[in-house]
């Protein structure tokens, strides 16, 4: 079997994911090409285990300030050029193309009629799922961004039949727990956020952002982005500061750090993040980054609820190189039978509770009923 992989490189989430799915799928008999698009093939990096992949242009949302700019996003991505890469991308010889809401391969594939299968967080947003900020043009970006025959979302809980646990890229543990505190926030002044972590001196922070460059401010220490140094870190630290990007905190919740996240002001799937993270007690969460914000979060990091989510990318892997012919809602059941509470976990963590967890695997989350009339974002 010959597949098209598509990934949405915008953020590092999506290609975490790819990086677990990649590993996962080479254990098959299948053939993989890998497509990345959003970011400067330039930009990228670690892409070894994807090896010859194709790069494209793509489509990308325009960040100003901690938010996200719609109209900008619509003036400033290059629609005809994004056309012409549909158009001529060549799908012969592909049995089935699979998006991580990548744009190029998820048009390609419905233009062409190669089956084409979503398989990502953005899939999970459908009627019974937590949605903040919707409008009307955040709605229509989400729907027709990365169109797909079949969606199989990824979440924090079973919304829907689709939707499964998270696919996690994380290495074995090593080293000894430290009290540093891991941030990231790649779409924020990187500049003011060291100003403000440097009022607290007491705290060691290892912040982690674009164009940064290994230094020391303070108490603060600037890295830039790497995979497995950032693993490293945020394997041994006390707590995460971070936007509300859906794998990072999945991370987080698989090695049970604390979490302080502030959603992109204007990004639907953050918001939307944030939300659920509230609704399922899985994090804390502000709206703004300051002192009075940061200064409870630092004193208390309360942890999430102990979670052991299982090997996800290997049964995908598995159901793809099968056909993907059996129907979707068995995988679903079996993952989330095995999404487990009081399990150990990673054992760099710091402070973990002694006493496991009674509390049921799934608390019920609040319906919303206004929610009923949308239709389905996958």
């Amino acid at each position: 079997m010959r597949i098209l992989y598509g990934v949405q490189a915008t953020g590092n989430g999506h290609i975490s994911r790819a990086r677990a799915m990649a590993e996962a799928l080479s254990e098959h008999a299948v053939d993989v090409t890998w497509l990345f698009s959003g970011r400067e093939r330039s930009q990228l990096f670690d892409m070894a285990p994807f090896g010859d992949f194709l790069h494209r242009r793509g489509l990308t949302f325009v960040t100003q300030g901690g938010s996200v700019r719609h109209w900008q996003t619509l003036r400033e991505n290059h629609l005809p050029q994004f056309l012409r890469d549909v158009r001529a991308l060549p799908l012969a010889g592909f049995d089935l193309v699979v998006t991580d809401f990548e744009p190029v391969t998820a048009w390609a594939g419905r233009r062409a009629g190669v089956p084409t299968i979503g398989i990502g967080h953005q899939y999970a947003f459908g009627p019974a799922t937590p949605l903040a900020g919707d409008h009307w043009l955040a709605r229509q970006i989400m729907r027709r961004f990365a169109p797909v025959e079949r969606p199989v979302g990824l979440h924090w809980h079973p919304y829907s039949d689709d939707v499964l646990p998270p696919i996690l890229d994380l290495p074995d543990c090593a080293g000894e727990a430290r009290n540093h505190v891991l941030v990231y926030l790649p779409f924020e002044d990187q500049v003011a956020v060291s100003a403000l972590l440097q009022q607290f001196p007491a705290t060691s922070f290892r912040l982690y952002g674009p164009g940064l460059s290994i230094g020391e401010e303070s108490n603060v220490s600037l890295r830039p982005t790497s995979v497995a140094t950032f693993k490293r870190d945020l394997a041994s630290c006390s707590g995460v500061i971070c936007n509300s990007g859906f794998e990072l905190i999945s991370e987080c919740l698989q090695w049970h750090k604390p979490v302080l996240t502030k959603p992109l002001a204007g990004q639907v799937e953050q918001l939307s993040n944030a939300r659920a993270l509230g609704e399922l007690g899985h994090a804390t969460i502000v709206n703004r980054l300051d002192r009075d914000s940061l200064e409870p979060w630092l004193l208390r990091r309360p942890a999430p609820p102990l979670l052991r989510y299982p090997d996800v990318a290997a049964a995908l892997a598995g159901w793809l190189a099968a056909g993907a012919c059996s129907e979707l809602a068995t995988l679903q059941h079996q993952l989330w039978r095995d999404t487990a509470r009081g399990f150990p976990v990673n054992t760099c963590t710091p402070a973990l509770p002694t006493r496991l967890s009674t509390t049921p695997l799934w608390r019920p989350v609040p319906q919303r009923p206004e929610l009923g009339k949308l239709a389905s974002l996958g």
